[in-house]
């Protein structure tokens, strides 16, 4: 496939670098006004533009990674000249049908959340389309799933799935943190204490994508009885670990909703 990424961000680059590392049969084009901090891009076969048209004819996906507020200066720019393409967006808020309402009947419209491990192939991208569009979708739905795994959700739950798979890679990367302080604070260096609690994280995470268990059946695997684990884990409760967490996602996810 030919995908056109329009918002050469974060989250724009992220993909496109996705694309490229493990999805090598397609060809990408990433957007941007000011180019000069992607043309590192054009390094992986990534074709970079300041036009949000070039090439587009050709585009089978058009991925739109932009602010909410761009949505409508862009969309005025590309669709006199594109028809029946499928518009993959990734801009939050955006409902289905809001977009399908702008692009007209003869593009179709899908939702998406990656997050920025898509450039790593380990991404949690939530998808939502019209079932009727669900021909359409599958090509979206196979990309993602290139870059990580790809659910298919209602689409009322988008904005929660903003919250649980964007927002938490940051809350992810702060438990990393904290690890490595506690670590540094135990006797490593922080160097080696990162190292370690990076990849005791991808080690757990792993563990429950290969045996699709609940976790407390793995936990109970490194939690013998009067042992270091329970004594850790019972005083992590007892100061709110997991209360402040679920309070934390929640608190994002009233924000989304204003």
């Amino acid at each position: 496939m030919k995908v056109h990424i329009i918002g050469g961000g974060n989250l724009g680059v992220a993909i496109a670098k996705g694309i490229a590392k493990f999805s090598k049969t397609n060809q990408v084009t990433v957007t941007r006004r000011n180019t000069s901090s992607i043309l590192h891009l054009e390094q992986l076969g990534i074709t970079v533009s300041t036009d949000n048209t070039h090439g587009i004819q050709q585009a089978d996906v058009v991925i739109l990674t932009i602010k909410p507020y761009q949505v409508d200066a862009v969309l005025a720019e590309i669709l006199p000249v594109i028809s029946n393409k499928v518009i993959a967006s990734g801009v939050s808020g955006l409902s289905i049908e809001n977009l399908q309402s702008k692009i007209g009947n003869s593009n179709y419209a899908i939702r998406i959340m990656p997050n920025i491990a898509a450039q790593f192939g380990a991404s949690a991208t939530c998808i939502s389309f019209n079932e009727k569009h669900s021909d359409q979708a599958q090509n979206v739905v196979s990309l993602f799933q290139d870059l990580g795994t790809a659910p298919i959700i209602d689409e009322k739950l988008m904005d929660a799935a903003t919250v649980l798979a964007a927002s938490g890679t940051a809350f992810a990367l702060r438990y990393i943190r904290a690890s490595m302080q506690a670590g540094i604070e135990i006797g490593f260096d922080w160097q080696t204490s990162l190292a370690i609690s990076a990849q005791t994280v991808k080690g757990a995470a792993e563990m429950l994508m290969e045996e699709k268990v609940h976790p407390e059946q793995l936990i109970d695997r490194v939690t013998t009885p009067q042992g270091c684990t329970i004594a850790g884990l019972s005083e992590m409760e007892t100061h709110g670990f997991s209360s402040s967490l679920v309070r934390g996602i929640k608190a994002a996810l009233k924000k989304i909703k204003g």
